[in-house]
């Protein structure tokens, strides 16, 4: 988080001169202001990675603590943005009147980076790596009742029948070797059922795709 607090000063220092510059001199040349306005996006991306690192952590977080979770998705999919910009377009549809939810924010966050970094993985696969067609993920979040529910989908090639009663097992992995260590969603698991009290399910279709479903308690008494 250093890296955060020493980026951002003067990120906002050349956002300003950036800004003095595109207004005082637009006319010196046609390529003035484009190039300027091409640094301010690229500053402002660079801006917003930096919030979203610095959300995204939560340092010292060991309690339970009211979090948006909508804020947590939206800092975990610019956080992982590197993983599927390359084969996935990221959809969210998230529910403006989504509460704040009582949980641990920093293994919140791994539980949703753990699942979009296995429909990145999974869209890859499936279009292979040099392909220049891009998948979907899909992330929705609304209330059920009482309960917050988070679903992420893929367009990936789906888990193979065998395959789908070991999912939550630890060391478990569909992926070739040196691609997964298959922790990810047995810690996943672990963090939303035992620490949450909530629920981690999945729907999968063979060549279509996935959707993990993440289920958490929106009262406060769950423990």
């Amino acid at each position: 988080m250093c890296v955060a607090h020493s980026i951002a000063p003067p990120v906002a220092h050349f956002n300003i001169v950036s800004l003095c510059l595109l207004f005082v001199i637009p006319n010196i040349t046609e390529e003035i202001p484009a190039a300027i306005s091409q640094s301010l996006e690229g500053i402002d991306r660079v801006a917003k990675i930096v919030r979203a690192m610095k959300e995204f952590s939560h340092p010292g977080a060991e309690e339970k603590s009211l979090t948006d979770i909508n804020k947590a998705i939206e800092s975990t999919a610019i956080v992982t943005r590197n993983v599927w910009k390359y084969h996935a377009e990221l959809e969210m549809d998230l529910d403006p009147g989504m509460p704040e939810v009582l949980c641990f924010p920093g293994p919140f966050n791994e539980v949703i980076l753990n699942i979009i970094v296995n429909a990145a993985h999974a869209i890859t696969e499936k279009l292979g790596e040099s392909s220049t067609e891009k998948g979907v993920i899909r992330i929705t979040s609304r209330v059920d009742g009482d309960w917050a529910v988070v679903r992420i989908s893929d367009s990936g090639t789906g888990i193979p029948e065998a395959a789908q009663a070991h999912v939550f097992e630890p060391f478990f992995t569909t992926k070739e070797v040196g691609h997964g260590t298959g922790q990810g969603l047995s810690l996943s698991h672990r963090i939303i059922v035992d620490n949450h009290a909530g629920e981690l399910n999945f729907e999968t279709r063979a060549g279509e795709g996935t959707t993990f479903i993440v289920r958490l308690p929106l009262s406060s008494d769950a423990s």
